[in-house]
Parts: C-alpha cells; sequence; structure tokens
C-alpha cells in the first residue's frame, strides 16, 4: 500500500513553482487512480460473473447488487455504481487509448467519461474507432476543456454511424422525468429533463412572460412564479393543497428553543421558518393542520414510536419509519424513500417491527434482495442502527438521524422506563 498520507503533505518551505508542479502531479495522480479503479471494478465484476456462472446462476441473474457495491466502496451514491462499473468496462474492454490517455493523465475522469458516453451508442467496432481517434495521439488532447472533448466526441460518433445517434436521441425521450432536491436558505430546486424542443418551449414561454410583465419583481421572479401558476393552476402566492409532514419540538414550537425542524422529504428548516409555516396552516381557514405526537427515547432523544391516527398499524408504522429514516438508509444514499421493508426479509423470519424497518429508495431496496447481501437492524440505546454487508465481506453502517429539538432533559432510571411504556401505550 501507498502512503496516502505522502499524498496529502505539502512542503510550507516550497516556493511558488514548485507548489504549482505539486498540484499539476497531484492532478495526475488523480487521473491515475481513476484509471485503477476502471481496471478494479471491471475485474471484479469478471471474478463476481465467473464465480455465478459456477455456481449455476442464470446469466441475467449475475452481477446484480454489485454496482451498489462498488458505489458503497468509492462512498457515492449508490445510483451513481451502474455509471461507475459500466464505465470501467468500457475502459477496460473496449477503449484502450482512452484509459492510456486516463492514466497517464492527459484526460480527467470526467473528460473520459465524456468520451464514454458519447460512443455509449456505437457498436464494439466503431467504439473502438473513436477511441482510436480521440486518444491515440495523446498530444492532440492537450488544451481541450470539456466542451472540446464532448463536441469531437460528438462529431466522430455520428460520422461513424448517424442512425444510432438519431437513434439514441429518440429513445432518450423515454428518460425525461422531474426531479426535486433541497436548496440553500429553505429553497428548492425543480428540474424537469425535456426533449429539446419542450425543453426550449418552456424557457421561451416563461422568458415572453417575463419580457410582457412590468412590475416591481425581477425577471428571475417572474419567470418562477409564472412556473407556479402554470403548473399548479394557482396564483404563486396561494398555497397548493397537498400534505406537508412538519416534525418538531415542542420546545421550537411553543418555546423559544431555535434547533431546526425537518421537513419530510426535503431536510431542515430554521425553527423561525417552521413556526412560521405552522402559524400561517392554523390561521389558513381553508387548510387543514393536524397535530400527530412522536415519542422520543428520554435518554438518546431518539424516535422510538408515533400516535396512531390510523386503524390500520402498518399504515402508521410505515410513516413513523419515515419520519425517523427521512432519506434512504443505504450509506452514502440520499434519496427520497420509497419503500418501507424488512431490514431482514420477512420470508427469512424478519418481523414487521419498528426496529427491523427499514426507509429505502426503490433501487436499494431491490439491492439488498440479491445474494450474498445481508442487512440487519438493531436500537443502541434507542437509537436505531443498521449494518450492511456486501457479498465479499465488505460492512457498512447507517444511523438514523437525530430528530429536531434539543438533548432529551436527564431523568432518573425509574421515569425512563416510565417514559418508555407510555409511549409503547399511546402508539399502539
Amino acid at each position: 500500500m501507498f502512503d496516502i498520507a505522502q499524498l496529502a503533505s505539502v512542503d510550507a518551505g516550497a516556493d511558488e513553482a514548485v507548489l504549482v508542479e505539486r498540484i499539476a502531479v497531484l492532478e495526475q495522480v488523480k487521473s491515475a487512480a481513476a484509471a485503477g479503479q476502471a481496471r478494479a471494478a471491471a475485474l471484479l465484476d469478471t471474478k463476481r460473473r465467473a464465480g455465478e456462472a459456477a455456481a449455476g446462476m442464470p446469466r441475467s441473474k449475475q452481477g446484480r447488487g454489485l454496482a451498489s457495491e462498488v458505489a458503497l466502496a468509492r462512498r457515492d451514491h449508490p445510483s451513481r455504481g451502474g455509471r461507475h462499473l459500466g464505465f470501467a468496462k468500457a475502459l477496460v474492454f473496449e477503449m484502450p487509448h482512452t484509459l492510456a490517455a486516463l492514466e497517464c493523465g492527459a484526460l480527467s475522469e470526467w473528460r473520459a467519461t465524456l468520451i464514454v458516453r458519447e460512443s455509449a451508442c456505437l457498436t464494439v467496432e466503431d467504439r473502438r474507432t473513436l477511441d482510436a481517434e480521440m486518444c491515440a495521439d495523446i498530444a492532440a488532447l492537450d488544451g481541450m476543456g470539456d466542451k472540446q472533448v464532448e463536441a469531437e466526441a460528438k462529431k466522430i460518433a455520428y460520422r461513424l454511424d448517424p442512425q444510432a445517434v438519431v437513434d439514441r436521441a429518440a429513445k432518450a425521450e423515454k428518460d425525461r422525468n422531474v426531479s426535486i432536491r433541497p436548496a440553500p436558505d429553505t429553497m428548492t430546486y425543480v428540474t424537469a429533463l425535456l426533449p429539446v424542443a419542450q425543453g426550449v418551449g418552456v424557457y421561451a414561454a416563461l422568458k415572453r412572460s417575463a419580457d410582457t410583465t412590468f412590475d416591481d419583481r425581477s425577471r428571475g421572479q417572474v419567470m418562477a412564479d409564472t412556473l407556479v401558476e402554470r403548473v399548479t393552476g394557482c396564483p404563486a402566492e396561494q398555497p397548493e393543497s397537498v400534505a406537508v409532514n412538519l416534525v418538531i419540538s415542542d420546545q421550537t414550537l411553543l418555546g423559544d428553543d431555535e434547533h431546526p425542524a425537518v421537513v419530510d422529504g426535503y431536510g431542515p428548516i430554521p425553527a423561525a421558518v417552521a413556526r412560521k409555516v405552522v402559524a400561517a396552516a392554523v390561521a389558513d381557514k381553508n387548510a387543514v393542520a393536524s397535530l400527530r405526537r412522536l415519542y422520543r427515547h428520554p435518554e438518546s432523544g431518539a424516535l422510538v414510536a408515533m400516535e396512531s391516527r390510523a386503524r390500520r398499524f402498518p399504515k402508521a408504522l410505515a410513516l413513523f419509519i419515515g419520519l425517523r429514516d427521512q432519506r434512504c438508509r443505504t450509506p452514502y444514499c440520499d434519496a427520497p424513500i420509497r419503500h418501507r421493508d424488512h431490514g431482514v426479509p420477512h420470508h427469512r423470519g424478519g418481523p414487521t417491527s419498528r426496529v427491523n424497518g427499514l426507509g429505502a429508495c426503490e433501487r436499494c431496496n431491490y439491492v439488498k434482495e440479491a445474494p450474498g447481501w445481508r442487512v440487519t437492524c438493531c436500537e443502541v440505546d434507542g437509537v436505531h442502527q443498521a449494518e450492511f454487508i456486501t457479498p465479499t465481506g465488505a460492512t457498512y453502517n447507517s444511523t438514523a438521524p437525530p430528530p429536531p429539538g434539543g438533548p432529551p432533559i436527564t431523568v432518573s432510571e425509574v421515569e425512563m422506563r416510565i417514559s418508555i411504556d407510555l409511549a409503547a401505550l399511546h402508539a399502539a
């Protein structure tokens, strides 16, 4: 193993020229490391599939969950594992010149990814031709930026197989979608992936509205308000009728505690903003605001139970798990929760309980059912813990995020037991 600490160290007495050279060398090291990761991932895929084939596993099921293993090893979002693995296999088995350019530092990992991505629609033979034309002469890559690399790859791909590029564009329309993610200062990014004609049309319509509106709002504000009005059918200042779960401590809501609250599906928001949201909902005659009690462990402060308003407990249990976990519990995955499922599968004897329950995105929930994967759940001092073990034996731990509010008040052991029993009674 090489000395990682040596890579991270810098001579405080070095002059400016030496420091610039150090930056350049470390950039080359990053590219070489990316090439090494690609070779390791491709070899792992080969070995895993060979082993599963020898065990009689159908080809269609070989390699299930491997992409998520790669993502976990890279401390990355599991959904990116397939991209990493596909990138690695393309470089190692089909694009040796691009791999060599990455290894020597002539290409960054991102620029190599752009070349691989633009060649994805080609046959293996054409992909190798593109690889040679772009990267056989490493000197030709000197000075090329991201846009230049992408444009050159697109140009070569279209010349080699115009129909494949056209078909790819048509197929891409099936991937159109809308997503949401948190933005700073209690804002959100709502992103739409659209075919180019529709996307340009949407932007042009919003721009036209901004060009013909004259008030005290900025151009961007007019476009944002117009988008909201046309999508919801209501004025931008009028709230839309949706259910929003806001988790807030009683001290924050009724007292002067300033710990942030949590909006389910979004994340933390400042205490003052949360109180403003609650006050507006209560004051609005057209809004329906309801209060549901959540119970915290008196020692650790973790969520342990919830008052049930539903006749069927599983529905309340699923809601509780979502409020407790907030996002997918797979390490490094911050996707919204789509499934509430058993950590230890039900068919293996796993109970339907809050401890064995786990919030997960759709992808991660299916991955943990692949051969060799194991997930176990427990509570330590009331804090929910999940351990993920991959087929190679690598272990990753996940702890449920703390609920909003300050640390719990210290209580005696008798008081703690009474409060836990009361919580269980009310949540039943």
